[in-house]
């Protein structure tokens, strides 16, 4: 009988040598699944978002929380699912992930009020802070071999990389064709069949020893994260020295401090210190946040210099971002082949030089350019070099980790971006708010011109490419481990 027959027949109780369970591609390829919705969610409703407004009558200041629900109740609650994944079970709370997810865009695709879609898209955040960390998790401990963990990551990788663009094209694609339901709607059939076919792929794990949940801990950490992100929201629109805003920067430091206290007190922490402060972890989780921060200003600021100054429809736009996918996906091979030969060091600091680089040569752009001459060449550039970054992170950001914290671990890295990401919306948006009007009244406009905007864009891309070098730097002097390093033994994770 072919060896491809005995795998699927072979019951789930025996004993497979590590990283050797023959169906763990199969499981990676519903992993991949599973992670792809999640990533092109991020981004697919950018381009439904005025289709959105008008049919549920959205308001200027109201329209925000299509994005803002999600990101906020991601960020906030993915420390507490990678712990949930940890205890429950990785495979068990991935399902239930799947399900709830799809739950939740179907809410948010029949939606009739703005408080309806508002409300889905907080659900749809918080049922995707249980999947992702479960997904990664599921990956870190049923793949041990250094080249096929390597690879797995490479996979993970590309698709997180260049899931966002490809969002953007569904996006488009949906709203213009169709209806901007479906871009909440498309994610139920994709969910649906990730849960079926996990069913027979993914192996259950768990984490051994005491299952108990730090509830302090949990609501000072989730409550601080989302006071410290609608702070930065609350300071592109009324100021940094409002105090609207402080009042929200007080609260999070508040509650941050208390959570780091109740995690050094506490017999079994959300978040324990051990996973933190080892120096290759906290490197990792720092760049991330940093580099997230950063590569904000690219899809955000281009994006509008190519509709608003370049008179883009939303698809085209969107297809103008494939190219960044492209150079992510073949990157990305390119790196996890070199990552057990070099180690991830090397890797990471090429690629963030190679997207600083491209993101500082984007600051050329004007009016008159062109999106081929001026945008296609430096998008390339940055695509390949961050593909160097998003493979070694999501390997050095696990390194040393035990199989009891792997759930939490993986969180972080999650976390970290999405609190970069909307650290790095707030900060972005007052400096190109900033700059945009320093131009126009130092010309003496009436209102904004072109020029005007497309000087404010260009700031911000040199703000985005001073905090890639920056995350660069702490690779530099954080990340010590080598290419031997790359295979953790779990002890501490039963799988299967």
């Amino acid at each position: 009988m072919p060896n491809s027959a005995l795998s699927a027949i072979t019951p789930d109780h025996h004993v497979y040598e590590p990283g050797q369970d023959p169906r763990r591609w199969k499981a990676l390829f519903v992993i991949a699944i599973a992670q792809l919705m999640v990533v092109l969610d991020a981004s697919i409703v950018n381009l439904a978002l005025p289709s959105a407004k008008r049919d549920l009558g959205i308001s200027d200041a109201n329209q925000q929380w299509v994005i803002t629900a999600y990101t906020l109740a991601f960020g906030g609650l993915l420390l507490l699912g990678g712990r949930i994944a940890d205890y429950v079970g990785r495979k068990k709370v991935f399902m239930i992930g799947l399900l709830g997810f799809a739950g939740a865009s179907a809410l948010g695709g029949i939606s009739s009020t703005s408080g309806l879609l508002f409300a889905s898209r907080a659900l749809q955040g918080g049922f995707a802070a249980l999947l992702a960390p479960a997904a990664l998790s599921l990956i870190t401990v049923n793949f041990i071999v250094p080249k096929e963990r390597a690879r797995a990551f490479g996979v993970f990788g590309a698709i997180s990389g260049g899931g966002a663009a490809i969002g953007l094209i569904l996006g488009g694609t949906l709203t213009q064709y169709f209806s901007w339901r479906w871009c909440l709607g498309v994610n139920v059939p994709i969910a649906i069949v990730a849960f079926l076919l996990a069913i027979p792929f993914v192996h259950e794990s768990k984490a051994t020893g005491e299952h108990s949940y730090d509830i302090p801990g949990a609501i000072t950490v989730t409550l601080g994260l989302v006071s410290l992100v609608y702070g930065f929201t609350k300071a592109a629109t009324i100021g940094w020295l409002s105090s609207g805003t402080l009042i929200f920067f007080a609260i999070a430091l508040a509650l941050l401090v208390a959570f780091v206290v109740i995690e050094l007190r506490v017999k079994s922490p959300l978040l324990p210190m051990r996973v933190l402060l080892e120096r290759n972890r906290g490197g990792s989780y720092l760049s991330s946040l940093i580099v997230g921060a950063g590569l904000f200003s690219m899809f955000l600021f281009l994006g509008l210099y190519l509709q608003v100054i370049l008179g883009y429809s939303p698809l085209r736009s969107g297809f103008a971002f494939l190219p960044f996918s492209v150079g992510i996906i073949l990157s990305a091979g390119i790196a996890s082949q070199l990552l057990p030969k070099l180690g991830p060091k090397p890797l990471m600091i090429f690629g963030l030089v190679c997207a600083s680089v491209g993101l500082l040569m984007l600051t050329r752009i004007t009016p008159d350019t062109s999106y081929f001459t001026h945008v296609l060449p430096y998008m390339i550039v940055m695509s390949s070099g961050l593909a160097f970054v998003f493979i070694p992170v999501s390997s050095t950001a696990l390194h040393g980790v035990g199989g009891q914290d792997a759930g939490v671990a993986s969180a972080l890295i999650n976390t970290s971006q999405q609190v970069g990401g909307s650290l790095g919306t707030a900060l972005l948006n007052t400096i190109a708010a900033t700059a945009t009007v320093n131009y126009a009244n130092a010309r003496n406009m009436d209102k904004p011109d072109a020029y005007a905007f497309t000087h404010g864009y260009t700031m911000t891309f040199f703000a985005g490419a001073a905090l890639l070098a920056l995350g660069a730097a702490v690779i530099l002097i954080f990340i010590n481990v080598g290419k031997d390093s790359l295979v953790e033994h779990e002890g501490g994770a039963h799988v299967g």
